[in-house]
């Protein structure tokens, strides 16, 4: 490890507090680190940003498959395209009361956020967008937990309804930095994510913006994604690692180490200084018992339970996590109607 590697990290650090990001070069060559003592660095530089932005707290979500399977879509990492032989489970549009019922789940489990996941190119429309509003309603209204919603590619329409049905924050993940969006998904183009989140953020939308590493993208295509998920100033960054799935095109690909994947924390938090960085998919499988270090790398959330087409960890691991680490959860995000 060089002295020079330690001033670099550190210096973006400080440089974050300021609003600056980091150099785009050095940050592709920090995301891959060659030792342990280059690693430890660089999470402690990110870890002094969570701690800065998140205090001693972690917030915890969890997802509800809400529909699931065949999606018209061609995304290389998923189990739910249609495109390929996947096994994953094939069902209609949960009713707003089964959804309302995971909430509640969700909640009492420890998780302060709660997100509504369909498949399909875009948004549920009609009835189906109406069960989706009226689930929103109840869960805001009550004061259950703060809904999030994953619905697709979205029109300002229905960005719109879905703000005065009491949604509070709409996830949309980029998936991959602009050059390598194409070797992942031909159905649409990477330019119709980003109008998404803007479409979001235009209706008074939070929004929860990341995407996947371990996608076969080298280190410079990661730190793409990292300052491209940056330019959209997200107040949540969900960062995912690719499990590869039997079936789909990128089931030959190894997972990440989990070094790489600590790196990876670390770098998209030098980047979203300013937002939550979240782990998500595959981290039980590329951090395994490694996990609880992804706080001390700048993540400031995580989804606790199970994923879409995956298990994750019991959530009563997650909060063992935290106290041996001296964090603490979150408190309740929403409040009961008056």
């Amino acid at each position: 490890m060089s002295d020079n590697f330690t001033k670099q990290v550190h210096q973006a650090a400080r440089d974050a507090l300021q609003g600056r990001r980091p150099d785009p070069a050095q940050a592709a060559r920090w995301i891959e680190p060659q030792d342990l003592g280059e690693l430890s660095q660089l999470m402690a530089a990110a870890g002094s940003l969570r701690a800065a932005h998140e205090g001693e707290t972690v917030e915890f979500c969890a997802i509800v498959n809400a529909r699931s399977g065949r999606c018209s879509e061609d995304c290389a990492f998923c189990a739910q395209s249609a495109h390929y032989p996947g096994k994953a489970e094939v069902y209609p549009l949960l009713a707003a009361e089964e959804m309302v019922r995971r909430g509640k789940a969700a909640a009492q489990a420890g998780a302060q956020r709660f997100g509504i996941v369909t498949s399909g190119r875009g948004c549920p429309e009609g009835e189906a967008l109406d069960e989706i509003c009226r689930a929103i309603e109840v869960l805001t209204g009550e004061g259950i937990i703060a809904p999030c919603g994953s619905l697709g590619l979205l029109s300002p329409e229905q960005a719109r309804r879905l703000r005065s049905a009491g949604l509070v924050r709409y996830h949309h993940n980029l998936e991959a930095g602009p050059s390598h969006f194409a070797r992942i998904c031909t159905t649409h183009a990477y330019a119709d994510r980003v109008d998404t989140v803007r479409a979001a953020q235009d209706a008074g939308l939070e929004v929860c913006v990341g995407g996947i590493v371990g996608l076969g993208e080298s280190p410079a295509e990661r730190v793409e994604l990292a300052e491209a998920v940056a330019e959209l100033e997200p107040q949540s960054v969900p960062l995912n690692f690719l499990n590869p799935i039997p079936g789909t095109p990128l089931s030959h690909l190894d997972t990440l180490s989990p070094t790489q994947a600590l790196a990876a924390v670390a770098v998209f938090k030098l980047f979203n200084p300013q937002a939550t960085v979240r782990t998500c998919g595959g981290r039980q499988q590329v951090l395994g018992n490694l996990a609880p270090l992804m706080y001390m790398a700048g993540a400031g959330a995580t989804m606790v339970g199970n994923y879409l087409t995956t298990e994750g960890r019991q959530p009563s691991e997650d909060l063992d996590d935290l106290a041996a680490l001296g964090l603490r959860p979150a408190g309740k995000l929403v409040k009961e109607a008056s």
